[in-house]
């Protein structure tokens, strides 16, 4: 069976090697603006992990979404506080969003086996 959070993880890593490798200077600062955008400042980890779960599935980002959980997991939130977000990300999102939170659970199990 595959582990769908290691594919997911390889394929994540050497894609954006491959991007960076090109040494575009506004790809470069991009990646940057957004890691240092969830990095601790006035909003915690975890809230600002959320908030990037909610808006990723709303925008139907199911790479986002997979990143996001794994955020939200290596900054100790439980399967209880990221279902909740989950469930203001479906009532913002509207139905076309359940395919995605189908996805989300599933990589959240995957996740904590991995643990």
């Amino acid at each position: 069976m595959s582990n769908i959070v290691e594919e997911f993880n390889e394929y994540r890593v050497k894609m954006n090697g491959a991007i960076l490798e090109d040494n575009n200077k506004v790809l470069k600062r991009i990646f940057n603006l957004d890691t240092n955008a969830f990095a601790e400042g006035a909003l915690d980890k975890k809230t600002k992990e959320l908030l990037g779960l909610v808006a990723s599935t709303v925008l139907r980002c199911d790479d986002c979404v997979k990143y996001h959980l794994e955020e939200s997991h290596k900054a100790g939130l439980t399967k209880e506080e990221v279902v909740e977000a989950l469930s203001i990300a479906t009532l913002v999102g509207g139905t076309i969003v359940i395919p995605h939170l189908r996805k989300a659970y599933e990589y959240w199990d995957a996740v904590e086996k991995n643990a």
